[in-house]
């Protein structure tokens, strides 16, 4: 169950920085303090939430109705059925490895992969649009407030969902092209989710601390404070960022669903590509015979933002190939109360890095990450 490096791979070398410092200059990363954890995952993850895409429905290991609920779906002989378990299992052990795994992967691009475009792994400025810059301006100013907000930003049909320009097109041109390169090397890779087949996690590549988090910190914070105090979007201390590919070839579409996250960016980084528009319903405690759904277009270079809980999908694309960016931003003191994924108070289990955003009650800041919600939820 190791993941071996490629041949020809020195883990010796002293892993990314030493690729990004010899780049010709490059700068290197810029120190960031560390995560205020430890954090951790809740044990439904291991059992719940399990995608079945034969029947686009997502199922719990440990249901006791699920033989019943397959069957109703068409799954009706016992050889089905035990192909379907097997699928299961296999995605529950897949789930129990997962950080092991993940760490595994890590340590071995770190290591061993060359980038093309080293600049890309360390936020700047100038890959920032500048009408981004003017929101995260206006949202960091004394007298923003969310009226003043909405001057600022694209409010589109779907309750609560924003659009805003994030990176110039130079830049998703670049990343694409970054992206491109890892997925053509020899280097594992570990799929982004159950529903997506092809894409990138982005911690494994190395772009968390000197790309992601001081975007969330810096930049995307000020403005889910105003847009989303009720969703712990003062507090945002944790992320799960990773790219999704669509291809007309591979992943067409993505099945309604709603994300392990209080607060969710989606960034269009291109390429190009035709229909595949994303659609929202309402939030996931509405019944489903009560949801109508709105057809939103994506522009590239834009990002949308939404409440983690509001359920939404992708439409096939009929051309082309898709490249998103999908930052889900998680609130530990929001989490803490009640796993957004099973609706109960989570059970901690032991991660790496961000887990799944949840801290220990028994931290020395949980108290004061709970209080500074509550107030910014009252503001």
């Amino acid at each position: 169950l190791v993941v071996s490096p490629p041949p020809g791979c020195d883990q010796r070398s002293g892993g990314r920085l030493s690729v990004m410092d010899g780049a010709g200059g490059s700068p290197g990363p810029r120190p960031r303090p560390a995560p205020r954890g430890p954090f951790f995952s809740c044990r439904c993850f291991h059992t719940d939430n399990i995608f079945l895409e034969d029947f686009r429905l997502h199922v719990r290991s440990t249901d006791p109705q699920l033989e019943s609920v397959l069957r109703s779906k068409g799954c009706k002989t016992e050889g089905q059925f035990r192909k379907v378990q097997a699928k299961i299992d296999e995605e529950v052990q897949r789930r129990k490895l997962l950080h092991q795994k993940s760490l595994e992967r890590r340590n071995i691009i770190s290591a061993c992969y060359k980038p093309l475009n080293p600049e890309v792994y360390v936020l700047q400025e100038s890959f920032l649009a500048p009408e981004f810059h003017e929101i995260v301006a206006y949202c960091r100013s004394e007298d923003a407030d969310f009226e003043g907000l909405l001057d600022h930003i694209h409010s589109l049909p779907a309750e609560r969902v924003y659009s805003i320009p994030v990176f110039t097109e130079e830049f998703c041109g670049q990343l694409i092209g970054e992206l491109e390169n890892f997925e053509q090397s020899e280097m594992p890779k570990g799929r982004p989710n159950t529903m997506n087949n092809y894409g990138v996690l982005l911690n494994e590549l190395g772009f968390d601390e000197t790309f992601i988090t001081p975007l969330r910190e810096d930049y995307l914070q000020p403005i889910t404070s105003l847009l989303y105090p009720d969703y712990g979007g003062c507090w945002l201390d944790s992320h799960k960022a990773f790219v999704v590919k669509y291809a007309v070839n591979q992943d067409r579409d993505l099945s309604f669903h709603y994300d392990n996250a209080e607060v969710t960016l989606n960034v269009s980084l291109g390429k190009d590509f035709s229909e595949g528009n994303l659609y929202f319903g309402d939030m996931r405690q509405v019944p489903v015979s009560e949801r109508e759904c709105v057809e939103i277009e994506h522009r590239v270079s834009y990002g949308l933002l939404h409440r983690g809980q509001h359920c939404h999908g992708a439409l096939p694309i009929s051309s082309g190939e898709r490249w998103n960016l999908i930052i889900w931003m998680r609130s530990s003191p929001v989490r803490n109360e009640l796993c957004p994924m099973c609706n109960r108070k989570p059970e901690l289990v032991e991660a790496s890095g961000f887990g799944d955003g949840f801290t220990s009650e028994l931290s020395e800041v949980w108290q004061e990450r709970q209080e500074t919600v509550s107030v910014c939820t009252l503001c």
